[in-house]
């Protein structure tokens, strides 16, 4: 008999008293105290309800405030012993040779080519030789994983090798970029992943010739980039755009860009939807741009040109949208003294070559999911893109006779 069966049959008891009948409040705290009693009881004899919440492991652990010294520096000193630890779990250069000592010594001929390769059998003997370290590398999932077509079920020492060498340096990479994060909340802020590259620099050949007045420049330029296409949202001539060199950009000195055949009309709306400073575009702003233009066909990029098409913020474009940004396409063309092209035609083409789940709408996913989206979005915006997609044939031809008279005697 539980508890529940105990508190029903009390409150079916007859009363002591048969003339006097119990108030509805008396009834209401008599069955409060019948069942804070007996769910005590049924806890594990515990006075009262409060006894067991104690019992709950602490989960919660609030971020220490910025006057409490003490309590930052604690923290930040056990979060480096953590991730010390941490670092001395990985492989170190001596143990990774004897790994490889070990699997060259447990190696079952015949070779493929100049492959060394090893069976399931010695691949389990190797793991119990190679120490705790590698325990979690000798595994049936990473065995079958690197098993491919060898008639012998074996698999290469080699790939096998340079898959520990792969995680090992991952590992050691994501404990590096965790002494970034200051927070100690598992990301990265814009702030820290710039200190991690510019740190980085001086350990990087490729930049050896950099300047140090351009670092800022290279960190910032590389952030950008990070966050543009990790977070669901190179440069260009920046410096050379910004004629009154005042650090930003206008709208009339971003018109100057790529081939200075931008609409108008999407420059708008750039700076309608985007951070601006008085109405100039700073250095980050312009990256995530030429990001986005330049990287049309990523889905991070047309999520930042759909938002700029999308003018009535429905989440979708129709008939009006594309007809507001192709009039200025007209309107340039005109001014070029080249022929107009009829809208009509242009609308039926998109709706085409995007085919939309809704015959009058295309959504976001939508022009993500034709493949088309880098074409869509160069026609509406730009000019010579237009052209260049209107022409397209007869460029095409005319590259084939090119390469035709380049081949001929």
């Amino acid at each position: 008999m539980d508890w529940k069966d105990v508190l029903r049959r009390r409150l079916a008891s007859p009363n002591t008293d048969p003339k006097r009948k119990k108030s509805e409040q008396e009834l209401k705290d008599e069955e409060m105290d019948l069942f804070t009693k007996y769910y005590s009881e049924w806890k594990g004899g515990r006075k009262n309800t409060n006894e067991f919440y104690k019992t709950i492991p602490r989960f919660y652990y609030r971020l220490p405030a910025e006057d409490e010294v003490l309590l930052q520096k604690l923290r930040e000193e056990s979060r480096a012993v953590f991730l010390q630890r941490k670092s001395r779990e990985l492989l170190d250069n001596e143990e990774l040779q004897n790994l490889w000592f070990l699997l060259d010594k447990h190696q079952i001929p015949p070779m493929i080519g100049e492959e060394a390769m090893i069976n399931y059998e010695n691949f389990l003997k190797v793991g119990e030789k190679a120490g705790p370290k590698c325990k979690q590398f000798f595994t049936a999932k990473v065995f079958a994983k690197l098993l491919h077509t060898d008639s012998y079920g074996r698999i290469s020492i080699m790939q096998f090798f340079n898959y520990v060498m792969r995680k090992v340096w991952l590992h050691q990479t994501r404990i590096g970029l965790s002494l970034y994060d200051v927070a100690g909340q598992g990301y990265l802020r814009e702030s820290d992943l710039e200190n991690y590259i510019l740190e980085l620099i001086p350990t990087l050949p490729q930049l050896d010739g950099l300047e140090k007045s351009f670092y800022s420049f290279y960190v910032c330029t590389a952030v950008r980039k990070f966050f543009f296409f990790l977070d669901p949202l190179r440069t260009g001539q920046y410096l050379n755009l910004d004629k009154d060199h005042n650090g930003m950009l206008s709208k009339e000195e971003l018109s100057r860009y790529g081939t200075a055949t931008m609409t108008s009309v999407f420059l708008d709306r750039v700076f309608q939807e985007c951070l601006t400073y008085d109405g100039e575009m700073d250095y980050k702003t312009y990256l995530d741009f030429v990001l986005a233009l330049e990287n049309r066909k990523e889905p991070a990029a047309l999520q930042y040109i759909f938002k700029l098409l999308d003018i009535e913020n429905k989440g979708y474009l129709n008939v009006f949208s594309l007809n507001y940004f192709f009039r200025a396409i007209q309107e340039l063309m005109k001014i070029h003294g080249q022929d107009p092209v009829s809208f009509q035609d242009v609308k039926d083409e998109i709706f085409d070559m995007v085919k939309p789940k809704d015959p009058l709408k295309i959504s976001l996913q939508d022009l993500i999911n034709s493949n088309q989206g880098d074409t869509v979005t160069t026609i509406l915006i730009d000019l010579n893109g237009f052209w260049t997609y209107e022409n397209r044939e007869a460029l095409v031809a005319n590259d084939s006779e090119n390469s035709a008279d380049v081949d001929d005697p």
